[in-house]
């Protein structure tokens, strides 16, 4: 439990700040022109070879191995790196058509597409508790968010600026998220790699597919951001913190899929959205109403209610082993002086699936 409240303590520091630096380099005007930054794959190329090198710098320093992956692992990260480099531009695109409260409140079910790759495409299947702690997640954090209260400067929520074609466009985000997170879990069950092995392969495979793009002739938009870089020279230092601070938070997620699962790093993420309104209502005053303490109520009974469970299942484990070793003791210690005594013990092993509380 002490490792995973650091990764989450993790996860939330580091990716806070990025989301700082992510929305001031993208809404930001710079220099005396008030020109913005519109190049989000220079951003993701960055980042993906900042975490790339941070990964490579932990496994010199932890002394492990970065050997050559097999030829089915590596058909693997290829996989995985594609469906991530093809997300991000759909999100990115339903800003177009959606507002972004709808599109935050879209992507607070996110746990929903994850759970679902993992039925459809790796026939998983997880306790009752689970799926109950999944709604409970789900319905808490967009309850809170579609309680909100009524801005009379942006009209209502969205909806008048919301579309059906903006919608698609985050349901196919998530979706591709889903079938990235369940195939990072999968991973994870049938190679041995840590989750730094897969952080480095992953990124540098991703950078090499956006270079690839990048370096198309008949794409300007590398040319166009040097050149932004050149005459805004102050965008160079928010663009190298929102790499390091990413690079750095994807530490805390690829340790946290690797010993917990992608619905643990997914409710952990979700539920960040949840704390920062909350640090927002302690820290400048905000008022919440009834209806969005419920939702708070519900959220923290979700993430309870595993925390509960998996207390309980790891202490009737302790004591299950606790049994096992006194009884063997006195058996031996029963037995009569120079006869042979063989005790066979018999260890049920049972699969862990994870979702307590990967991407964004």
């Amino acid at each position: 439990m002490l490792r995973l409240t650091a990764c989450v303590a993790g996860i939330y520091s580091c990716f806070l700040t990025w989301g700082y630096y992510q929305e001031k380099v993208s809404t930001t005007p710079y220099g005396q022109d008030a020109q913005k930054f519109k190049f989000f794959i220079i951003l993701n190329l960055a980042q993906s070879l900042c975490a790339a090198t941070v990964a490579f710098v932990y496994l010199a320093l932890q002394g492990k191995p970065l050997s050559s992956p097999s030829r089915s692992l590596l058909f693997k990260y290829m996989q995985v790196a594609l469906i991530g480099v093809i997300a991000s531009p759909f999100s990115y695109a339903a800003l177009k058509h959606i507002d972004y409260p709808t599109m935050i409140l879209t992507k607070s079910c996110k746990l929903v597409p994850v759970m679902l790759m993992n039925i459809l495409l790796y026939r998983r299947k997880f306790p009752t508790y689970k799926y109950i702690c999944v709604a409970l997640v789900t319905i808490g954090v967009s309850g809170f968010m579609l309680f909100a209260p009524l801005d009379d400067h942006k009209g209502k929520k969205g909806a008048a600026t919301s579309s059906l074609y903006g919608l698609a466009l985050v349901a196919i985000n998530l979706t591709l998220d889903g079938v990235t997170n369940s195939t990072q879990d999968q991973i994870f069950h049938a190679y041995k790699v840590t989750g730094q092995q897969m952080m480095f392969f992953m990124n540098i495979i991703m950078s090499a597919y956006m270079a690839l793009w990048l370096l198309n002739p008949f794409n300007p938009e590398l040319g166009q951001a040097l050149t932004f870089c050149q005459t805004h020279p102050a965008i160079i230092k928010d663009i190298a913190m929102f790499s390091i601070c990413g690079a750095l938070g994807q530490c805390f997620i690829f340790y946290t899929l690797e010993k917990y699962g992608s619905l643990s790093l997914v409710t952990v993420t979700v539920t960040r959205k949840l704390f920062t309104i909350l640090l927002s209502v302690v820290a400048y005053g905000h008022q919440l109403n009834l209806q969005q303490w419920s939702m708070v109520a519900v959220v923290f009974s979700g993430i309870g209610l595993e925390a509960y469970v998996k207390r309980s299942e790891k202490l009737q484990k302790i004591a299950a082993s606790s049994t096992t070793t006194i009884t063997t003791e006195k058996i031996v210690r029963d037995s009569p002086v120079g006869s042979t005594t063989t005790t066979t013990t018999t260890t049920t092993t049972r699969q862990r699936t994870t979702i307590v509380a990967p991407k964004n």
